[in-house]
């Protein structure tokens, strides 16, 4: 543990072990987002709802998917579209702590920014392996979707610890704009990385410019690693490194924004 010093003549509190973190305060981030009720309506219930009125379609029954069928890769979509809400809209909350001037509180704490981030990450987390759950196990209940049962646990996981992402995304975010505009424009950039990763519609639907412009944004290596296990096929470098980079500059840029916040006078 380091002692206390002083820094731009102001002492400064000894940094404890692991910079702060404490399970204690994470489970209470944790209770606090699963208080809110209308953030797992929308977050869980929607995911949900558009698996029974796209995975269930007639007309796809019997279509191969790789090593399974259309509403398998359904399912995997739209777990994938209600983890990146959830941790998303999870990680946006920050922006409600700025208001409310918590944020400037932090300041005079020992917390660094990134046991603070840490906390918020996997708070949010939590929040996205419900939705994945909410989703795999409509599928589960409506016996549409068909895959060896090794590929619904790679298949889940890999859809869960990929939207660390966009817990930063949405930290990067809740930094970065006032309360009253974060929810709104956080709609609308999901919706924008969605079309663009190719989670709705396929990216061979768009012209060739949009279809190589998709191959850099945030969603779209993300969405290819997720559906892997059931497509198969090579694993390619470049999806990794969509997903590394923009993990990175989310996750740095939450870190530097949090850092700016607190440091105000």
């Amino acid at each position: 543990m380091r002692g206390h010093g002083v820094l731009d003549g102001r002492p400064t509190a000894a940094v404890p072990p692991l910079g702060g973190f404490s399970f204690g305060v994470l489970m209470i981030e944790v209770r606090r987002l699963l208080r809110n009720r209308r953030t797992l309506l929308f977050t869980i219930g929607m995911p949900v709802m558009f698996f029974l009125l796209f995975g269930l379609n007639k007309s796809y029954a019997g279509l191969r998917a790789g090593h399974g069928n259309v509403a398998a890769f359904i399912m995997i979509s739209m777990a994938l579209y209600g983890a990146v809400l959830s941790t998303t809209g999870g990680g946006a909350v920050v922006s409600l702590e700025r208001a409310a001037g918590w944020s400037r509180q932090l300041r005079v704490t020992p917390l660094t920014p990134a046991a603070h981030i840490a906390t918020k990450m996997l708070a949010a987390m939590v929040l996205g392996f419900i939705a994945v759950a909410a989703v795999f196990a409509a599928g589960l209940i409506t016996h549409k979707p068909v895959m060896s049962g090794s590929l619904w646990v790679a298949s889940g996981l890999a859809v869960w610890g990929g939207s660390l992402l966009f817990t930063a995304c949405g930290l990067c975010l809740g930094y970065l704009l006032p309360s009253e505009n974060v929810m709104q424009v956080m709609s609308f950039v999901l919706v924008f990385f969605a079309f663009g990763g190719g989670l709705f519609i396929p990216l061979s639907q768009f012209p060739p410019i949009v279809q190589t412009l998709a191959h850099y944004t945030p969603l779209y290596g993300l969405n290819q690693l997720v559906h892997w296990p059931l497509m198969g096929g090579a694993l390619h470098a470049s999806w990794l490194a969509n997903a590394a980079v923009w993990l990175l500059l989310f996750a740095g840029g939450a870190s530097w924004l949090f850092r700016r916040d607190t440091a105000r006078v």
